[in-house]
């Protein structure tokens, strides 16, 4: 059994349209939640099973075939890639993806090989030297895909699924929009027929310019044909399923027209039947085992990200350790039937949900559709013009890039929106894998910065309330008092940030020159030792000027470790209290009675 992950709400489900105002329920009578199917605890069905809902089915059924029209092209070519026999792409988009339908947590993650892993696979193969041999070669490859299963079902039996967490929803974002431009980079030349070597993404778009001038007419007149096609359907008729309408349209003009003898390339011959086992050969793990691992991480950074990235609000969130396991398992059981090493696929994911897909029974659609391609289909995804999957690739994917997200995260943090952009450039540049994890790197470094120097804040009171907020020129009628100073620090109190927060504070003490500093410790959630020292050392510098320290809204744990330190002695109980409020009506009672007392003439 794979660990759990914290259970997440399995009846939640993806925000439905709302129902006539006549017949919408009232505010007394919510509608039920979806009825749990009870059942043997010792069988592991899926969530999406159990909790599968009839009206789904259309979507599930639609988005299946379309995705397996671009999924079993793009493994066929990815196969190609790697140097393995063109079937292989086929077992590819049948064995993952059925096992991850039947183990996963995203409802909607398509699950084959994508371009980092086949180029990987590439890299892989050619490290044991040239094989004699396809068999030879598929050996190899089911030793790779073995190694890459098992290190990631042993990462999910030691809960690193962890390594998720990091992946901020800016950096989500970021993520997509990269994807969304390498996706129209890597699909244009298929749409317009030009040929070259690919390689970074500058140079892919310096070749794509310079082979302009020799754009085959034909290709790019059935791409862009097939572009306006799957635009206008989408746009004026939503209900049919255009990508779908597109390619079989595309497959009869093919066989009518003859296409590829005026020049538009097809995905051509596919050869049929059943995939045999493939035993993997341990001799070569020692060889391939580092590369395994890379991949390993790599298959599952773009199987979390993509699942994250296409999980709508309402649905289940993907739970990293159970990915792991899954997409583990998914890879061993792939390469014992001579399938590639693979993970979730962002661009054939990012078509799954557009086309419609509530669950993981469309993975199994377009799992059907590849066991029917070996057996019976052959012929007829050999006449499918590359320049039409280019077509639907693009139309379904430049949808990711969003720029009202970005504008929603300036308009809130503009740090965060950086990290957007760095994970937007980073997958651009140097690929999505790094990409992502130069977006995560930024992300921690800015996290640590944040945390080295938190903020320190000047607090007054709302006149007539019992609210202490920061001093503003918005609110100019606040509340302060001669002589006192109120200070509020937020978070961790550690000794990477202690000395800011002193320095921080030192600088205002010295501009307002108080008799007494409050300290609100509400927003200080825990406090280190070096912290308390350095707390314990400022107390006796401002007492020695005259100046007294208070404390007050301690939450327990910290009043437990300020009362054990030196700072806590020399403070005492009558300098600790349970809220600001408390404190700030000891200083107008005592101090600031005291001083009228001594002013007032009566008191002479």
């Amino acid at each position: 059994m794979p660990p759990s992950d914290p259970p997440s709400d399995a009846s939640s489900d993806a925000p439905q349209a709302s129902p006539p105002a006549s017949s919408a329920p009232s505010s007394g009578a919510a509608t039920a939640p979806p009825r749990r199917h009870a059942h043997p605890a010792w069988i592991p069905l899926p969530e999406w099973l159990l909790n599968y809902r009839s009206h789904w089915i259309k979507g599930d059924l639609i988005a299946g075939l379309t995705t397996a029209a671009v999924v079993i092209p793009n493994a066929l070519a990815y196969a190609t890639l790697a140097g393995l026999p063109v079937e292989a792409g086929l077992y590819t988009a049948f064995i993952p993806m059925l096992v991850y339908a039947l183990t996963g947590t995203s409802r909607v993650l398509s699950v084959s090989t994508t371009t980092t892993l086949s180029i990987l696979t590439t890299s892989a193969l050619a490290s044991i030297g040239p094989a004699s041999s396809h068999a030879e070669l598929l050996a190899a490859a089911a030793t790779l895909g073995v190694l890459v299963g098992l290190i990631l079902m042993i990462a999910s039996l030691l809960r690193l699924g962890f390594v998720a967490d990091f992946i901020s929803e800016p950096v989500l974002v970021g993520f997509k929009a990269g994807i969304a431009v390498v996706i129209f980079v890597d699909q244009l030349p298929k749409l317009l027929g030009i040929h070259f070597t690919k390689g970074e993404f500058f140079q892919n778009v310096l070749r794509i310019v310079e082979g302009l001038p020799h754009t085959s007419i034909t290709t790019a007149v059935v791409g862009a044909l097939a572009l306006v096609a799957l635009i206008v359907l989408r746009r004026f008729v939503p209900h049919v399923p255009a990508p779908l309408a597109v390619v079989a349209c595309a497959i009869v003009a093919s066989k009518l027209l003859d296409l590829h003898a005026h020049g538009v390339e097809t995905v051509g011959a596919v050869p049929g039947g059943l995939p045999a086992t493939t035993l993997p050969v341990f001799a070569l793990a020692h060889t391939l085992w580092p590369i395994a691992l890379g991949m390993a991480l790599m298959s599952f950074t773009e199987t979390t990200a993509a699942g994250r990235a296409f999980a709508h609000h309402g649905e289940p969130a993907p739970r990293a350790n159970r990915e792991l396991f899954a997409t583990g398992l998914a890879n061993l059981a792939g390469a014992l039937f001579g399938a590639m090493p693979g993970g979730g696929g962002t661009t054939q994911t990012a078509v799954n949900r557009r086309a419609g897909a509530r669950s993981q029974a469309a993975s199994l659609v377009t799992a059907a559709v590849a066991l029917a391609a070996m057996l019976l289909l052959s012929p007829l995804i050999a006449l499918i013009p590359q320049s039409v999957l280019a077509a639907v690739v693009i139309v379904y994917s430049i949808g990711l890039f969003d720029p009202v997200e970005f504008r929603a995260i300036a308009r809130v943090r503009h740090m965060e929106f950086v990290w957007a952009v760095v994970a937007l450039a980073g997958v651009v540049i140097v690929g999505t894998l790094q990409g992502i994890l130069v977006a995560i790197v930024v992300s921690l470094a800015a996290l640590a910065h944040q945390l080295s120097d938190p903020p320190i804040y000047v607090l007054a009171r709302k006149r007539n309330t019992n609210v202490f907020r920061p001093v503003s020129r918005v609110h100019p009628d606040d509340e302060t008092w001669p002589g006192l100073l109120l200070l509020m620090p937020e978070g961790r109190v550690y000794f990477a940030n202690v000395q800011h927060i002193g320095e921080k504070m030192l600088k205002l003490i010295a501009v307002a020159a108080p008799h007494t500093v409050i300290v609100d410790m509400s927003g200080v959630f825990d406090i280190e030792y070096t912290a308390l020292k350095m707390f314990a050392d400022a107390e006796q510098r401002l007492r020695s000027r005259g100046i007294t320290l208070w404390l007050a809204a301690l939450n327990p744990e910290v009043l437990a470790l300020v009362q054990r330190s030196p700072l806590g002695e020399a403070l005492g109980r009558e300098r600790m209290f349970h809220n600001l409020e408390q404190a700030v009506e000891r200083y107008r009672t005592t101090v600031l009675g005291e001083a009228a007392q001594v002013a007032s003439p009566a008191s002479r």
